[in-house]
């Protein structure tokens, strides 16, 4: 028997607080390893107004939203994130974004991945749009999301795309050459968030 009612997650759409978020997790990530525990990372942020917001409100989202971007990597990773250079921290850092954001990593998989390996290396903001109306068929969050706050996660989706180095100001998808150390800690989980990446690494399975 079929079942009619299938049930989808939710996409989560809490992503625009900053953008890639790297210098901030620079800050964030040795906090965690020595407290372990990301409450108290939060907090320690808030009270010593470590990542320099303007005010307490946007100082409370940041630390929020890079602590639960971060509670997605492992210790491995935060260790490599914290000495990385910073094309593999940007690498690091949007494979974080993919992880805790099902949307973001969706894009980057059938979207920005694809189109990449189908050797049609642009991408832009109708790519994106092309994308949300698919998705919105069984996810009605997104059918339902206001003109101006899609276009500040379009927006915001586009700016991580060029703070990690995958995305030219022009719109050129740009091929990732991540690290075999960051190849190595994202291999750990299968398939291997590579395929996060616009790349392609022979003989490693990213499927």
């Amino acid at each position: 028997m079929t079942n009619e009612h299938v049930t989808v997650e939710r996409y989560a759409l809490s992503f625009t607080s900053g953008a890639l978020l790297s210098r901030e997790a620079v800050i964030a990530a040795p906090l965690y390893l020595r407290e372990r525990d990301w409450a108290r990372v939060r907090e320690l942020i808030r009270e010593n107004n470590l990542l320099q917001s303007r005010t307490i409100s946007s100082g409370f989202r940041l630390a929020r939203e890079v602590a639960q971007r971060l509670a997605v990597l492992t210790d491995n990773e935060l260790e490599l994130l914290i000495e990385a250079t910073a094309t593999e921290r940007g690498h690091l850092m949007w494979v974080a974004a993919c992880r805790r954001y099902t949307l973001i990593g969706d894009f980057a998989e059938e979207v920005v991945r694809e189109r990449f390996i189908l050797l049609t290396p642009t991408l832009s903001y109708d790519d994106f749009d092309s994308f949300v109306r698919g998705k919105a068929l069984w996810h009605s969050e997104l059918a339902e999301l206001k003109d101006s706050t899609m276009q500040k996660i379009r927006s915001t989706m586009f700016r991580m795309l060029t703070e990690a180095g995958l995305l030219s100001e022009r719109g050129d998808i740009l091929q990732a050459v991540p690290s075999e150390r960051v190849i190595d800690a994202l291999g750990v989980s299968r398939p291997s968030d590579v395929r996060f990446l616009p790349t392609i690494v022979p003989g490693r399975d990213t499927r």
